[in-house]
């Protein structure tokens, strides 16, 4: 398997470019498999706080063997907590639960525009990286005119933005307004919510050409937009696949037919999805 490559962030810290998906595993099966993924290569691992896993995200990276130092931890701040103090009391709840002394990346989960504190929420995960707490800040689920507020608001810009990213939504403007921004991508959802697009016949002729499987394929797809996807499985085999990425490259017309897949998104609008 190829050494994992890396990007770098807006504010100098660096990102795997894959990651382990922990959604919607509960604390025993999150600790299992994040040890093994772990020990298999992956080096970021994600989780939230409403996915009720972090207490097992974090004895999977205690008992994984492999130092501190060389993970990323992702969490995200849950809408029933925006504001500004109510952040800095549910990174703590959360950071007690991973039982880690900092998190290496801290993301609000949904822009919740209604609501209208992501800004203090931003505003106090800024005091949170400048106190040494957190890494690296980043959103997920924001769109251009969210990210574009904190910019005029407080001039920090995330350094990811996690979003719904698949050959069903390939998200070219948003990906392209990241780039722009310096903010790194990353895709949940990464392989489409389900059997369908695996079971697709181009992605299976793509697969057959390059003697991988077309999860593989995918994402790949993905690395070569620049985005990094966070798949999540529970069969190990599926997982040590999922890493192993690097030995192949997707030409033009792979890469063309594969983005032309697009049908629109399966998930929430950001502009007015709730999540509490």
């Amino acid at each position: 398997m190829s050494e994992i490559p890396t990007h770098e962030l807006n504010d100098g810290h660096t990102i795997p470019a894959v990651g382990f998906g922990t959604y919607p595993l509960d604390d025993t099966s999150a600790a299992e498999a994040v040890v093994h993924a772990l020990r298999i290569g992956y080096r970021l691992v994600d989780t939230a706080a409403n996915y009720g896993n972090e207490t097992g995200v974090g004895a999977g990276v205690a008992r994984s063997g492999i130092k501190r130092d060389e993970v990323c931890v992702t969490t995200k701040l849950p809408g029933r907590h925006h504001g500004y103090a109510e952040t800095l009391a549910s990174f703590e709840e959360s950071r007690a639960k991973l039982g880690l002394e900092y998190v290496d990346l801290y993301l609000i989960h949904w822009p919740l525009p209604r609501v209208d504190a992501y800004v203090d929420s931003w505003k106090a995960m800024i005091k949170l990286r400048e106190d040494g707490l957190v890494r690296s800040i980043g959103v997920s689920n924001f769109t251009p005119d969210h990210i574009d507020r904190l910019e005029r608001e407080t001039g920090v810009l995330p350094v990811v933005n996690q979003i719904e990213l698949h050959p069903y939504f390939p998200q070219r403007r948003m990906r392209e307004y990241d780039a722009s921004k310096h903010i790194v991508t990353e895709s949940w959802s990464p392989l489409g919510q389900g059997r369908e697009l695996i079971q697709h016949r181009a992605l299976g002729e793509i697969a057959e050409r390059h003697g991988v499987s077309v999860g593989q394929v995918v994402l790949r797809w993905h690395v070569q937009l620049g985005a990094v996807p966070i798949p999540k499985s529970g069969d190990p085999e599926r997982r040590r696949a999922n890493l192993d990425l690097f030995g192949f490259a997707l030409d033009d017309d792979e890469m063309a037919v594969i983005s032309g897949l697009e049908r629109g998104r399966l998930g929430g609008d950001p502009d007015s999805h709730e999540e509490f």
